[in-house]
């Protein structure tokens, strides 16, 4: 198995940076990507960003894009979100995911076998 705690989350004003962290344990050296996924009120979970092993390849959700930074630290088994020019309609639960094996759609939630508790995000205007 693999676990996944997210930790970071809060409260900030739009336009404030904030940085979220996935530690990533137990069964790691089959996992490839991770994702980050958020989820507002009354709306589907959706994908945010996802960074493959080698931490040499990403991918960003068009809402995110240019403000959103994934990185992952493989020594530390860390994944990180930068989230820089927060908005208030990134207010969301933030989980992180995983999953044995390569995955051929990393942006697709149910590509994903493990998954964090999540972590709050508020932002106020």
């Amino acid at each position: 198995q693999v676990q996944l705690v997210e930790s970071g989350g809060g409260l900030v004003q739009a336009g404030d940076s904030l940085r979220l962290s996935c530690a990533v344990s137990g069964r790691t050296s089959s996992t490839d990507v991770v994702a980050w996924f958020r989820q507002a009120p009354g709306k589907e979970r959706e994908f945010v960003a996802a960074i493959s092993r080698s931490g040499r390849t990403t991918y960003y959700a068009d809402s995110v894009k240019g403000r959103f930074t994934i990185s992952r630290d493989n020594a530390e088994t860390t994944t990180y979100l930068q989230m820089n020019i927060v908005k208030p309609e990134d207010t969301a639960v933030y989980y992180c995911a995983t999953s044995w094996g390569t995955l051929s759609r990393p942006t697709v939630r149910m590509s994903y076998n493990f998954w964090g508790q999540g972590t709050q995000v508020t932002v106020s205007s």
